[in-house]
């Protein structure tokens, strides 16, 4: 893949000019007022500013930092797995054999290192946090703790046999499983006739301005309208009309062939295809031959549309979202009613988006939310040094998006959405991964994972530290005002740098947290994001075993004297990332996923780990996992 793509004004100029603003206002005192005036908070912490001793809103008696073969969590809290990997789906089903399992019981069970997490009430529309949908992306598999011989030495899908293939090919997907909580414990319901399994072979509609397109028909879908499967859903979103949206995240390692032969051959080079068929696909399957079948990967990268109350409902591509590996798709109801999609597109030095519907959402008629999402105006972000975010739309005959400079029309903008972001002079970003938007102060959160590539010549003013080892999160700030009256519509907002991960002691790192933030509480790599119904923010973090840490999970305030200081809640075993944080609806469970535990082991017959479960000759297995306070409270409280 290409490491640039876009040509903006000079960075040492917009890095000056950054700097130079934010010392001169955070170095007087009517600095802090006209900060906050602008919306501009700084997180980049002044000392005079902030000496104050500061009391953070969460009242958990912090993690101490650990580092071993199973989780742990802060005092006074449990965590208890409620869905694992091959766990029942059906009833009568039995437990499983993970070493036996076929690619036909799999597609019946609990899928593979979940992902993105959302808890959907039953009945549907009401606010019960006792019975639910969990609704899991299950993003991809980790054959190296999954067979015997197997090692993640790169060759491992060269050897697996067509059965271990359609295994992994049903493992991946999504998981919907109906839950209860009785007497504190949170179980699956077996024999829920919601329980459902969406994998890489489940018929998908594709829908929006990409469907019927020529780049879109293949010999088994002559109409280009019917993709089948799903693949690498990471990140998600919940819809106001009671659906949810898995991300696809990319899907250029997973295909073989020559990409250099295809007729797009630019196009998968800017989408980062190698031919690599890292999973073994394109042994077994002509579709993931990129030679074979052209247009195939142009079914992939979509936001999926998915009703987890409606077992018989087709998921639904909608190509309106545009096409990118993405991460997140948050959706916000603004102000008049218009939905609004915030995404992240997670590769090096790619971009932000958000996606504002054409029509507006009725509440009182929730059948007005179907196919709202196929016509809108899908913007990308420019982040400029006066601290303002300019958001540039995507749509065909705009600016250099012509049919001249390579667009023949609407859905070719949106089949190359990175290349018409490269054109409009988009800001690329240092990994973009979730976005969240705070409840209650309507602001909104990107995370930048990381971006080992970052070179000095390369920094931006929102993406500061070359080799950036350790991440940030970027605040966006609408206007119009706070929570439900900011303006996500906008074609302008504010920004500002929340914090920039690492540990504060090493100056080397530019760490940003607030002054008190303890040895335990400063974190790593951030990933995932979600909100409590206080506005507290929960981070996940997926890289930081790579500095001998544990990922974690970390509640953090956003507001008040105690703005960005981190408290270590959670922490993850050996090999694995912490992922997809939700809350339900009275904020009594934090449901996370624990991935791919003991992935850093070189074999399974090396595993690190065998968590959850610690059965002699078992295998790890990734894992929905419930934290509760023990008295029942709020987790937050």
């Amino acid at each position: 893949m290409s490491d640039r793509h876009t040509t903006s004004r000079d960075i040492r100029t917009i890095i000056a000019d950054r700097v130079s603003r934010r010392g001169f206002l955070l170095g007087s005192a009517g600095g802090l007022t006209a900060v906050a005036a602008t919306g501009f908070v700084g997180s980049l912490f002044s000392g005079a500013a902030h000496a104050q001793a500061a009391q953070s809103s969460l009242t958990f008696t912090e993690l101490t930092r650990i580092f071993d073969q199973t989780h742990h969590v802060a005092d006074g809290y449990k965590a208890d797995v409620v869905a694992a990997w091959g766990d029942a789906m059906l009833a009568g089903q039995s437990a499983p054999d993970l070493r036996a399992m076929t690619a036909a019981d799999q597609a019946t069970r609990f899928g593979y290192n979940a992902d993105f997490i959302a808890f959907m009430p039953l009945p549907k529309g009401s606010q019960n946090s006792d019975n639910g949908l969990l609704c899991v992306n299950n993003e991809y598999v980790s054959f190296n703790v999954m067979f015997d011989d197997l090692p993640d030495d790169g060759e491992g899908g060269a050897k697996m046999t067509a059965e271990q293939v359609a295994m992994c090919n049903a493992a991946i997907g999504h998981s919907i499983v109906e839950i209860k909580r009785e007497g504190g414990v949170w179980s699956v319901v077996q024999d829920s006739p919601m329980n459902r399994r969406i994998t890489l072979d489940t018929p998908m509609a594709i829908s929006g301005p990409v469907a019927g397109h020529a780049w879109m028909k293949t010999s088994y879908d002559p109409e280009g309208r019917m993709a089948k499967g799903t693949n690498y859903n990471c990140g998600g979103g919940t819809t106001p009309w009671g659906t949810v949206l898995t991300c696809e995240e990319g899907a250029s390692d997973t295909f073989g062939g020559d990409p250099t032969k295809s007729p797009i051959a630019a196009v998968l080079e800017r989408y980062g295809y190698d031919g690599s068929d890292y999973y073994g696909r394109a042994r077994f399957d002509d579709r993931f031959n990129v030679e074979k079948e052209v247009n195939e990967p142009n079914r992939f990268d979509w936001v999926v549309e998915i009703d987890p109350y409606d077992p018989a409902s087709t998921p639904v591509k909608r190509t309106a979202l545009g096409r990118m590996a993405h991460e997140a798709a948050t959706t916000v109801l603004n102000k008049d009613g218009r939905v609004v999609v915030y995404m992240g597109d997670d590769d090096y030095f790619e971009y932000v988006y958000r996606f504002v519907s054409d029509a507006a959402f009725d509440p009182a008629n929730p059948g007005s939310g179907k196919d709202i999402l196929d016509a809108g105006t899908l913007s990308v972000a420019r982040f400029d040094a006066d601290g303002t975010v300019a958001w540039l739309p995507l749509v065909h005959g705009q600016g250099p998006l012509t049919a001249e400079n390579g667009f023949a029309d609407q859905a070719e903008v949106l089949l190359k959405t990175r290349l018409a972001a490269d054109a409009l002079g988009a800001t690329p970003m240092d990994r973009p991964e979730d976005m969240e938007t705070n409840p209650v102060t309507g602001r909104v959160y990107a995370v930048m994972t990381k971006n080992k590539k970052m070179t000095a010549d390369k920094l931006n003013a929102v993406n500061t530290r070359p080799e950036n080892f350790f991440g940030h999160i970027v605040e966006m700030i609408p206007p119009g005002g706070a929570g439900a009256d900011a303006d996500h519509t906008a074609d302008s907002y504010g920004w500002d740098l929340f914090v920039l991960a690492g540990n504060p002691k090493e100056t080397g790192q530019g760490a940003t947290f607030h002054p008190a933030t303890s040895e335990n509480g400063w974190f790593v790599t951030p990933d995932n994001l979600t909100f409590d119904p206080k506005g507290r923010m929960f981070v996940a973090t997926d890289g930081a075993n790579d500095f001998d840490l544990a990922d974690g999970i970390y509640g953090v305030d956003t507001d008040g004297p105690a703005r960005a200081l981190p408290k270590l809640l959670f922490a993850a075993p050996l090999g694995a990332e912490c992922t997809g944080p939700c809350f339900t609806p009275d904020g009594t469970t934090l449901f996370i996923s624990v991935q791919h535990p003991a992935e850093d082991s070189e074999t399974l017959a090396r595993a690190t780990t065998l968590w959850p479960d610690f059965a002699e000759g078992g295998v790890p297995r990734p894992a929905v996992v419930a934290i509760q306070r023990m008295d029942g409270g709020e987790v937050a409280a």
